[in-house]
């Protein structure tokens, strides 16, 4: 048994069925990102260069970005730390600007659009945040807490109105009304999470981004938050972009995933393809580091190396440092995402030549 499927044991919930996740994914995708990009410039000042005689330095965070993600379903996004994740969240929700590329919502690039037009749809896109304590402000009462998108968006009137839809969304989470009287710190850590959630549905969003909200949590809470996020998913036809470095987390809530290394998605599949038979060495390599606890006997190749720097990453493609299946135009030339699955795709050479056979 797995660690993923420990999980499973001790929740009594079951995976969604490959059909499931292919039957939200026929329509039109209710997100479109496009060759996003998202640069940060660290340089030290103007002077300290001129004076030291330095180039000025770019961080590529998030370098030529696409992928879609379809009503109804969970995308994930994994990957080592300082791979680009929560940026691309950041970005989807506005709280950074692109340095290019498009985020379509529902056919309309938000990417350029104005304070004023992000208002508009502001309230339809919402997140979770990773540290539930960080993210809820300790001065107020978790009613008031929970209520403030209701007033800054205008969608209630009257106290009255607000105290009952505030009880419903507590009550929904698995509080009651009575937790509205308390402040942030008087909760656990999973109970401070479920009022993160309460307050992200409080605005009635169809698209939630969620930046590793179960990282804080032990395993037997981050099982209760999962399901409950799984429910609601259900409930009220949410659509999640989910990020995390939990490869079982990520295999118990995602429909489809995608796997970033340095500011760039290296394959992207559903969860049951992309675990069965991963096509990148860096997926592999990922899915070799969980823990065999069935002691299979299977050969396994750990990651090996550090990450590079993302102030001068690696020419060609970023991970021939640490593939072993590298060679002379991996270290040259960038990988084009070849499109071998649906819904999905791969950049490595080592695929498209041939060197790499598909695990079965």
């Amino acid at each position: 048994m797995n660690m993923t499927q420990e999980i499973y044991r001790a929740t009594g919930t079951q995976t969604d069925s490959l059909e499931d996740a292919s039957s939200r994914s026929t329509q039109a995708p209710i997100f479109r990102i496009t060759d996003l990009k998202r640069h940060f410039d660290v340089s030290p000042p103007l002077l300290n260069r001129l004076l030291e005689r330095k180039e000025r330095q770019v961080v590529k965070a998030v370098d030529g970005v696409s992928f879609d993600i379809y009503r109804g379903e969970t995308f994930s996004l994994v990957g080592e730390s300082g791979c680009g994740k929560s940026t691309i969240a950041k970005l989807v929700v506005g709280l950074n600007e692109t340095t290019e590329g498009s985020i379509e919502f529902e056919g309309k690039d938000i990417a350029t659009h104005s304070r004023q037009d992000m208002d508009a749809v502001r309230h339809r896109l919402q997140m979770i945040f990773q540290d539930p304590y960080a993210s809820l402000n300790p001065r107020w009462r978790v009613r008031d807490i929970i209520a403030e998108p209701l007033h800054v968006f205008g969608l209630l009137d009257g106290k009255k109105v607000i105290d009952e839809r505030v009880t419903a969304l507590l009550e929904c989470v698995g509080l009651n009304s009575q937790d509205g009287e308390k402040y942030p710190h008087e909760f656990s850590g999973g109970q401070r999470q479920r009022i993160s959630i309460a307050r992200a549905l409080a605005s009635n969003p169809e698209f939630i981004v969620c930046d590793e909200p179960t990282s804080a949590l032990d395993v037997s809470v981050q099982a209760q938050i999962l399901n409950l996020m799984k429910d609601l998913q259900r409930e009220f036809s949410l659509t999640y972009l989910f990020i995390s470095h939990d490869l079982s987390v990520v295999y118990h809530i995602s429909d489809r995933i995608g796997v970033m290394y340095l500011g760039r998605l290296v394959e992207v599949g559903t969860k049951h393809e992309l675990f069965r038979r991963p096509q990148h060495p860096y997926t592999r390599m990922l899915l070799d580091s969980i823990p065999d606890l069935e002691m299979t006997g299977r050969a396994r190749t750990p990651v090996g190396g550090e990450v590079p720097s993302p102030l001068a990453p690696p020419s060609g493609c970023a991970f021939h440092p640490r593939c072993p299946h590298a060679n002379e135009r991996c270290k040259r030339e960038q990988p084009s995402p070849i499109h071998n699955v649906a819904h999905g795709f791969v950049a490595c050479h080592a695929v498209e030549e041939g060197r790499l056979i598909t695990k079965a």
